[in-house]
């Protein structure tokens, strides 16, 4: 049997940068079921980062993360995790009312946006799509080597990763904290245990007593296409006003597009189903006149929301020791570094660090549920 201070439940994106926060401040253990850390969410994400993405409760997060991400300090590589490519919210003609809303929703924040002709920056778009909502701070991030920095980072501070290790059972015992039978028998012993399981966040509170909070895994579709003309670098992000669909240039002309779906899914490896792969597409056809060439690749992955979708970060009301750090959607990625300093934070009962002093941590607390309830 080994032991630890605090043992992570999950070596996802949320896991990771919690780990590598923490430090050399507390002993930690990565425990991962799969084979290899960010196998479902996190390696299967759309890569972009946007101020007003997750809406202006998840935006404090986002904007507090910008700095690490545009010049992350020399442990993480120096290099910055983003690429300028600019947020374009399109609409058909007459129809600004949802352009509106998010102009008045960030109206209190410092995000800048313009309105925009979709014309003058997507060609090919037709013409009834007129109306449009451009957000410049927008950018492109790269999942993957953010993530590795941040097992990087932890595993350099002492962090143990333990990957083919699901956790079968957890004890609270009142003289040594948690007892927690991994996968093939193996017993780890730990002060703390934290849930950042992402789309199993509600099993592993059941199997550690704790009760679930009404976490939700849904299925997000995701499609790369080849298209004709080939899609421009410059071409920003663009997102349908009304949550139908968005798409993005990648390397080589390609275009990555989503029918931005939320089908309520068990946890577990995920597929794009055919029905919403030609919805995409169809979607797609009624806003550019681009000739679909391909369909190169085709995935999807579990986004988990709270019932308030905002994410959860903190102690639970009725279970000592065991801490939430899960909900973060379809926005854990951009808010990955915020999200960290903060559950760091909490953890171990330390001042949050000036680059989310300013966020109101309590509106992620779990207690919100309790009080709902």
């Amino acid at each position: 049997m080994t032991g630890c201070d605090i043992a992570i439940i999950g070596a996802g994106m949320a896991g990771a940068s919690l780990a590598a926060a923490i430090g050399t401040r507390a002993r930690v253990a990565l425990i991962e079921a799969e084979a290899h850390p960010g196998y479902h969410a996190t390696g299967r994400s759309a890569a972009f980062w946007s101020e007003i993405y997750g809406g202006p409760g998840v935006q404090p997060l986002t904007t507090a993360s910008g700095p690490f991400l545009r010049d992350p300090p020399a442990d993480y590589g120096a290099e910055s995790f983003l690429v300028p490519r600019g947020e374009l919210w399109i609409a058909r003609a007459g129809d600004s009312t949802p352009l509106d809303s998010l102009e008045s929703e960030f109206a209190d924040s410092e995000v800048a946006m313009e309105r925009r002709a979709p014309g003058a920056m997507v060609s090919g778009i037709r013409p009834d799509w007129s109306e449009g909502l451009f957000v410049p701070s927008c950018t492109d991030i790269d999942v993957a080597r953010l993530h590795q920095a941040f097992l990087k980072v932890a595993r350099r501070s002492g962090t143990e990763l333990r990957c083919d290790s699901p956790l079968v059972a957890a004890e609270r015992r009142a003289a040594s904290g948690w007892r927690l039978t991994l996968g093939r028998g193996e017993v780890l012993e730990a002060a703390i245990l934290v849930n950042a399981a992402g789309a199993w966040a509600d099993p592993v509170a059941a199997i550690a007593g704790a009760s679930p909070l009404g976490i939700r895994p849904y299925r997000r579709t995701v499609l790369q296409l080849r298209v004709d003309p080939p899609a421009p670098d410059s071409l920003p992000l663009v997102q349908d006003a009304h949550g139908g669909f968005y798409f993005k240039p990648e390397p080589g002309g390609r275009l990555w597009l989503s029918p931005h779906d939320e089908t309520p899914m068990a946890p577990g490896d995920v597929a794009p189903d055919e029905i919403d792969v030609a919805l995409a597409i169809d979607r797609l056809q009624q806003v550019v006149d681009w000739r679909i060439a391909a369909v190169e690749r085709k995935w999807a992955g579990l986004r988990s929301f709270a019932p308030d979708r905002l994410p959860v970060y903190g102690f639970a009301p009725d279970c000592r020791d065991f801490f939430w750090f899960a909900g973060q959607g379809g926005f854990g990625i951009q808010t990955a570094p915020a999200a960290a300093w903060i559950g760091a934070a909490l953890l171990l009962d330390t001042p949050l660090p000036a680059m989310v002093q300013n966020v109101d941590v309590a509106r992620y607390a779990p207690e919100r549920f309790r009080i709902q309830r």
